[in-house]
């Protein structure tokens, strides 16, 4: 695994842009994929938050994809070596709209790379800028961090995971299956084998079954977020990983108001264990 500071450093700055429609076949095909399918999404629609996940997708070909299914690193992403990788959290501002049907523009930036030792092993912290610009302007601000954590043939960590909170105002349960995991994999053309592939999510990655993807969780939540306060708009959301989940058992997502304009947000597992936080910032006046 590539830990050289100075090597690193040199990916940061780094930027790259890509343009994509806000097709509504493929927001129409995400709504299917929850099973929320009335009304279907239309041309001049607002895009639900944090679907943009759908768009701006990195193509490849096979050739060019590394063993977990990711593209190769060392050409946007720093060339870490062999290691593996997890979507840790993101901070997202919301400024805009963003229309399903309209033409939009997404400019990533590195801001920062940090190479650090571990518990098990060497990591590497990478921070991604995601400025996502529609018809109206600047609508989306996405901070992303990524880790990578060194390869050491070991399987997913097995370290006990901390209790949920137990005093959630909304509250939704989620069944996952291998088509819905397979759906959202396609929709967002991320081709991780953990999500789909479960001899190698097992066998070679240490996980007890397919692991729901990070940003489902988050999409699920902050779905959870604007049902419970309709009147009011979104303005920003984050979230932080904090345990996989995986297939084999239902899962909850769950929120409570703290404060006015906010939601405390949260992830849980069949047996209770807190796999991923989150908070959303509402304003108090709606916007059309």
């Amino acid at each position: 695994m590539e830990a050289d500071p100075d090597r690193l450093q040199e990916w940061v700055g780094r930027t790259e842009t890509r343009d994509d429609r806000i097709a509504p076949e493929r927001a129409q095909a995400m709504q299917a994929t929850l099973d929320q399918t009335d009304p279907l999404l239309a041309p001049g629609d607002a895009l639900p938050p944090l679907w943009h996940w759908l768009y701006f997708w990195t193509v490849v070909p096979r050739s060019g994809l590394g063993r977990d299914g990711h593209p190769a690193l060392g050409g946007f992403l720093p060339p870490v070596g062999v290691a593996r990788r997890m979507w840790a959290g993101s901070r997202v501002k919301f400024l805009a709209p963003l229309r399903v049907g309209d033409m939009a523009t997404r400019v990533s930036t590195i801001r920062s790379i940090a190479a650090k030792e571990g518990r098990t092993g060497r990591l590497v912290f990478v921070t991604v800028e995601h400025t996502v610009a529609g018809a109206e302007g600047p609508a989306i601000v996405d901070q992303q961090d990524i880790v990578y954590r060194e390869d050491t043939g070991s399987g997913a960590s097995g370290r006990p995971g901390n209790p949920a909170p137990k005093d959630a105002t909304y509250n939704e349960t989620v069944t996952p299956d291998p088509t819905m995991l397979f759906r959202y994999s396609a929709l967002t053309f991320n081709g991780h084998r953990i999500h789909y592939d479960r001899p190698y999510a097992i066998d070679v990655e240490g996980y007890s079954g397919l692991v729901v993807h990070g940003p489902l969780l988050a999409t699920l939540m902050v779905g959870l977020s604007v049902r419970a306060w309709p009147e009011r708009r979104l303005s920003a959301f984050e979230f932080r990983g904090q345990r996989p989940v995986i297939d084999t058992a239902p899962f909850t997502v769950n929120g409570k108001p703290d404060g006015d304009e906010t939601l405390e947000l949260w992830a849980a597992d069949s047996d209770g264990t807190l796999c991923m936080t989150g908070r959303a910032a509402f304003e108090a006046d709606a916007r059309s």
